[in-house]
């Protein structure tokens, strides 16, 4: 379900113009959602990332010191009630990269 609302933001270049491709491989890993040019994964945990914090902590280090990714994480329950967290976060990192 929150994958579904974010989407529904992300796609079509609804947030500021950026194009997000939703499940995307890059490398051994599946991003949920990702922006080539920003480089830029967003990544949503829903209760199962409680037992799965060292090998997610494993995942984003490979996708950001060999891909050249930054990963922003975010709980399922936290953009469900306020998606501004989202549209926030990556305004702030498109920011930093200009």
């Amino acid at each position: 379900m929150a994958e579904a609302a974010v989407w529904t933001i992300l796609r079509h270049r609804r947030l500021e113009a950026f194009k997000f491709r939703r499940q995307m491989p890059i490398g051994p890993y599946v991003a949920d959602f990702c922006c080539p040019s920003l480089k830029l994964i967003i990544e949503l945990d829903g209760g199962v990332h409680v037992l799965r914090t060292d090998s997610d902590a494993r995942r984003d280090r490979w996708l950001t010191d060999v891909a050249g990714f930054t990963v922003l994480r975010f709980g399922n329950e936290a953009i469900l009630n306020n998606p501004a967290l989202l549209f926030d976060a990556v305004r702030e990192h498109a920011a930093r990269q200009s």
